[in-house]
């Protein structure tokens, strides 16, 4: 079974078991649906979405069955998930590219280990045997990703790869 990973829960909101999700997950709207599930933390406990809202930047849930704060407190600081099969979406997911192989035209660069989030974008860490390599994950710099020959092309300027 495949996981997308959607966020945190960082606290419980009021009295009746609502809890506060950070997430920056891209397709909330097929995501978070009344009724679909979400599985919490390492052993992915399935939670069905009774009631979802956004207040401020959070994403407010509350949970079938989940009433009382009490019941949901033990969800703080819990990573949150979806099955990849239940979210419909055109294309792929930014994760897909993680562990594919990158390419500076025809010479194999390393592998995607990582994404890491910054205010402006995304970045792809690229790890070969010696070194990790910075690479933002814009148009820009990756020109290409083929999933079925997992590889992602990238547009190598001078500075862009650590040579140290």
């Amino acid at each position: 079974m495949d996981y997308i990973y959607i966020g945190e829960i960082v606290n419980t909101h009021g009295l009746k078991g609502e809890v506060r999700l950070l997430s920056d997950f891209e397709y909330k709207k097929e995501a978070f649906i009344i009724n679909k599930k979400i599985y919490v933390g390492k052993n992915k406990e399935e939670l069905v979405i009774k009631t979802y809202r956004v207040h401020k930047d959070y994403d407010m849930f509350t949970f079938d069955g989940i009433e009382d704060i009490n019941d949901v407190i033990i969800y703080k600081g819990e990573k949150a998930y979806m099955k990849r099969e239940d979210i419909k979406v055109d294309g792929y997911f930014k994760e897909d590219v993680i562990g594919l192989t990158a390419y500076d035209q025809e010479t194999p660069i390393g592998e995607v280990t990582f994404i890491m989030k910054s205010k402006a974008h995304d970045i792809l860490v690229i790890t070969d045997k010696k070194r990790k390599h910075l690479v933002p994950y814009i148009p820009e710099f990756v020109t290409n990703i083929d999933l079925a020959q997992k590889r992602i092309d990238i547009h190598v300027v001078e500075g862009l790869l650590n040579e140290n």
